[in-house]
């Protein structure tokens, strides 16, 4: 190696590896390499780690490599896959050792498994057009392009085919991951849904569990369970080879507080009757976009399966449904709302190709490629419509003159279905009875403002869930909150007067046996954030 290579190595920490015989080249960027800057932050500009160093393994015997240096040497670890973390829990002040798993993005199938290997680092795009176009199958995983499948997946994921073929933890078959025993000792383990698999346990805690919390995952395998016993089976879901595709506007200059309701009453209501997974309308997701005033539009954006029978019947009585009595008319979505796009060619539904479709939708948005976003989100499942209080509470917060904010929306999805079949402590996705999301988020540029954007919408949060503490319970009402959009307020007593934890308000019964897991997986609590699951 020459003088020049050689302060090269020194400079972004090549360090020369053997695992299994093979021969590999980890890199760890340093804080005084040029990219450095670029790889101690996420999405969330918020959030900006200091690590001593940042790792970027290729291979699952890297990243042990990686996880035993930092154990040996006593640093703290987080976990990046994708980038687009909600709070702090990668990006942390006190993290010595951040383990980026960007590089490593395969995706194909495994005939060894006989499934689809997916590395942590894929992005939800990639994987969707890797396996459609391998195999003409797909998973219900979610719509934006560059989430990817590292925290996706095991924090039990969903998307616009889940009411029809359930969460993407549903068709996980197995999981990779590096952990570390009671000694130290870092170890790379495949855990599997089989019954008779010893390390059964780990697969079931990646169902639902969340990143971050028993060690780091480097690939997942995707099989359907109907494949296990039946060679015939199909080993995932085939997408419908069309979709209709519609989205709708009403302008908030014609909306008074009557027709708010009505439109969050009907829109809520359909999804309250329309819960059969076996069901044309199983084949329809919507979202409902309440932006606030200043937006100038809400929106609704739409997708139907155009391969049942009566498709273009199911949509048109939907959108019938949601606008009745309304009393202002529908029109295109000719405004940006939150990450999405205007979508103006779209006020009448379009039948388009399902991969042209889920391309457009995914991809695009200025929001999730703006260097300067700064972000808060929060999140509740609900069992039920919301209450006329709730619904009187949502209208006054977007529409609060003191508060101007175009991306700032409370968004209402589609949920249930097919999602609902499944028994809650099967999987560690514990809400298997609810029949909506809801998400409460606002978006910013400048760090002066974040005491404004921030009060916002946790005094929003705080009142629609009131009764309960200012939190959503697992109760009648509500199943608690989605730990992919986690929010550190939930442990916050400020915001949460409820006694219930956010782990409790995550995971609710199965809290416990999660918590079994890590004692057995992580009994070191080497992989742990603000809210991870307690050892």
């Amino acid at each position: 190696m020459n003088g020049a290579s050689m302060e090269q190595g020194r400079l972004i920490g090549l360090e020369d590896t053997a695992e299994n015989g093979r021969k590999s080249t980890l890199v760890r960027v340093l804080p005084q390499d040029g990219r450095y800057p670029d790889l101690v932050r996420g999405k969330n500009q918020r959030w900006v780690g200091r690590p001593d160093y940042v790792c970027l393994p290729t291979s699952g015997p890297e990243v042990r490599r990686a996880v035993q240096d930092a154990v040996t040497a006593r640093k703290r670890i987080s976990i990046r896959s994708g980038g687009h973390c909600y709070e702090d829990f990668v990006y942390h002040p006190d993290v010595n050792v951040v383990i980026d798993l960007s590089e490593m993005t395969k995706v194909y199938f495994d005939p060894r498994m006989n499934a689809f290997a997916v590395e942590a680092g894929a992005e939800l795009l990639d994987v969707y057009e890797t396996i459609y176009r391998l195999r003409g199958v797909t998973f219900p995983g979610g719509m934006c392009y560059s989430v990817a499948a590292g925290g996706h997946i095991c924090g039990a994921g969903y998307g616009f085919l889940s009411r029809k073929h359930g969460l993407v933890v549903d068709h996980l078959y197995a999981v990779e991951v590096v952990v570390v025993d009671e000694d130290g000792i870092a170890r790379l383990v495949t855990a599997t849904r089989e019954a008779d698999d010893p390390n059964r346990d780990l697969w079931w805690a990646h169902t639902g569990g969340g990143g971050g919390n028993f060690g780091v995952v480097t690939r997942y395998w995707l099989r359907s369970p109907a494949a296990d016993d039946d060679d015939t089976a199909p080993l995932l879901p085939a997408p419908p080879s069309e979709v209709l595709v519609s989205a709708v506007s009403w302008e908030w200059a014609a909306m008074t507080e009557t027709s708010f309701r009505r439109l969050v009453d009907n829109f809520t209501g359909w999804q309250v009757r329309n819960q059969d997974p076996d069901s044309p309308a199983a084949g329809l997701f919507a979202t409902l976009q309440l932006n606030h005033r200043s937006n100038g539009q809400i929106g609704m954006l739409t997708q139907m399966d155009a391969s049942v029978a009566a498709a273009e019947a199911v949509l048109a009585e939907f959108l019938d449904a949601v606008g009745d009595g309304v009393d202002v008319p529908t029109g295109p979505v000719t405004n940006a709302m939150g990450e999405h796009l205007p979508r103006p060619e779209l006020v009448t539904p379009r039948r388009l190709p399902w991969l042209q479709a889920t391309q457009m939708l995914a991809t695009g948005s200025p929001m999730l490629t703006n260097p300067s976003m700064r972000a808060k989100y929060r999140s509740a499942y609900l069992r039920v419509a919301l209450s006329e209080d709730q619904v009187g509470i949502a209208y006054r917060y977007l529409t609060d003159a003191e508060y101007r904010n175009d991306t700032a929306l409370l968004l209402l999805s589609a949920y249930g279905g097919r999602v609902n079949s499944v028994p809650p402590r099967a999987t560690a996705a514990v809400q298997r009875d609810s029949v909506l999301k809801l998400l409460i988020q606002n978006y910013w540029t400048d760090p002066a403002d974040d005491a404004h954007h921030l009060g916002w919408i946790r005094e929003f949060y705080r009142d629609v869930f009131s009764e309960t503490g200012g939190v959503p319970l697992h109760d009648e009402r509500t199943g608690g909150c989605y730990v992919n959009y986690p929010d550190a307020d939930l442990d916050d007593p400020a915001w949460n007067r409820s006694g219930r934890s956010g782990v409790e308000l995550y995971y609710g019964v199965n809290y416990p046996r999660l918590r079994a897991v890590k004692r057995r997986w992580d009994p070191r609590n080497v992989f742990r954030h603000r809210q991870s699951i307690q050892p």
